[in-house]
């Protein structure tokens, strides 16, 4: 049987995997699922409608499933879907999609999301990802995998934030964030490669000194996008193919990116 507390109010159409544990003062809602070992310490909500996988830990006051907060929401069915292995610290609000936008709010899998987070409806948050404490994510916002948002900042609805990326604390983000750039400011603007996250993973002095090349063609030549990319292209990728993740962050780039 799975560890649920006395006090936690459990719907009965919710499916609990039986090593999961759920802490006192709980609420977990209709055709809610919960993963193996995953924990719900005390306090915490888990609306409606949201599939939570294995090894995640949700502390207290955390509310998550609810509502999206858009005015256009008229009771459609939608959802919230989390990976495996994610730390939601307390007070975080994560919230379904909306019927206009795949219906789906996503997260990955091994994300830390400090104190006071809140994820929008219809976001999509990779893997390996650490939002700091009062970070807010507005709606339709793409994050991919291995960044770091600083604690204070926002990300504008519709904006993406590509791999490997660092925003700097209390920074306002109104553009796309390309892979591997380091920005911050209100609003934010470039401030150089994340360098030390590069070096923390292990990677080779060869494999940075390439992308500084790609990053001063991107932001510091004065070539516009479409010269900077066809430098990438002929000169830099048969370099080092992680240059591709930079020319997609350019192509793919609906907003232009933070410069």
């Amino acid at each position: 049987m799975s560890q649920i507390h006395p006090t936690a109010l459990i719907s009965p159409s919710a499916q609990i995997d039986e090593t999961a544990i759920i802490g006192p003062y709980c609420i977990v809602g209709d055709e809610v699922t919960i993963g193996a070992h995953t924990v719900l310490h005390r306090h915490v909500v888990v609306t409606k409608l949201t599939r939570i996988g294995q090894h995640n830990e949700f502390y207290q006051f955390a509310s998550i499933g609810e509502d999206p907060q858009d005015l256009k929401y008229a009771g459609e069915r939608t959802w919230l879907e989390i990976g495996d292995h994610n730390t939601i610290r307390e007070a975080c609000s994560l919230h379904r999609g909306t019927a206009q936008d795949g219906e789906l709010t996503k997260i990955g899998s091994h994300n830390l999301l400090m104190v006071n987070t809140h994820v929008a409806h219809d976001c999509v948050i990779g893997d390996h990802n650490v939002l700091a404490n009062n970070v807010g994510v507005a709606g339709h916002v793409t994050i991919g995998d291995h960044t770091i948002i600083g604690g204070n900042s926002g990300i504008h609805q519709f904006c993406t934030v590509d791999d490997y990326s660092l925003i700097g604390g209390a920074s306002l983000i109104l553009k796309d964030v390309a892979a591997f750039t380091m920005v911050s400011g209100n609003p934010a603007k470039a401030h150089g490669l994340n360098i030390e996250g590069m070096r923390r993973k292990g990677w080779s002095k060869e494999t940075i000194n390439v992308l500084r090349q790609a990053y001063r063609t991107i932001f510091r030549s004065g070539l516009t996008t479409a010269q900077a990319l066809e430098v990438l292209h002929s000169e830099l990728l048969a370099k080092e193919p992680k240059i591709q993740l930079l020319i997609d962050s350019l192509q793919n780039s609906s907003r232009g990116v933070v410069r």
